[in-house]
């Protein structure tokens, strides 16, 4: 995939998150308006439908940053990419400690959740995951009861393979070296029997 390809890719990216967000929100805002009406205490089945609302806003949310346009004087805040992570954990099996403090440039923060991806295909029983910035930069390390990485997609990210296509579940694989290079950064992955390690500078 070429940069011009992974431009295109990040458009369409940004476009389907920006349209499917403002729907859940609308079904989130009625959750709410149902339950302010009915009894303090949801029924199971309005709960899994609120449930389920939570983590797919959290998802997209999170993909709109890993998969959309990041400009490059786009900035973060902390609060933000806090928040999207702690919604994303609540409903998923990896959880997340964001070290950083300050808020950050939009394109450095689509890396290191595109890494959070690439260590989430490799924890399929779930973990832990710490994710430190330095001046040299990015630093993720990753620990869990099973780590399940194909090699030939983390060979890849240490640029000693080529990109074989992955299926849409991987494509983060194909995406993160791409946008590394833009940045002027360079991958270091290193799976382990009970780790996984990555390094962006």
């Amino acid at each position: 995939m070429s940069q011009s390809h992974a431009h295109l890719a990040a458009l369409v990216g940004s476009r389907l998150c920006h349209d499917l967000i403002s729907p859940i929100g609308a079904i989130q805002n009625g959750l709410e308006l149902i339950a302010l009406a009915g009894p303090t205490d949801l029924s199971p089945e309005m709960a899994l439908i609120q449930d389920s609302c939570e983590s797919a806003a959290a998802r997209i949310r999170f993909f709109r940053v890993a998969f959309g346009q990041a400009g490059e004087q786009q900035m973060m805040g902390r609060r933000e990419i806090a928040s999207t992570l702690a919604a994303l954990g609540k409903g998923g099996k990896l959880q997340v400690d964001w070290t950083p403090q300050e808020d950050l440039p939009r394109i450095q923060v689509q890396l290191a959740f595109l890494a959070y991806l690439c260590c989430e295909s490799a924890l399929p029983h779930g973990g832990t995951l710490r994710v430190d910035r330095d001046a040299a930069g990015w630093t993720l390390q990753a620990t869990g009861p099973r780590i399940a990485a194909d090699p030939r997609h983390w060979d890849h990210l240490n640029g000693n393979a080529p990109s074989d296509w992955p299926g849409a579940d991987r494509v983060h694989f194909v995406l993160l070296p791409i946008q590394a290079e833009a940045a002027g950064q360079k991958i270091y992955a290193t799976p382990a029997d009970d780790s996984i390690t990555i390094k962006i500078a």
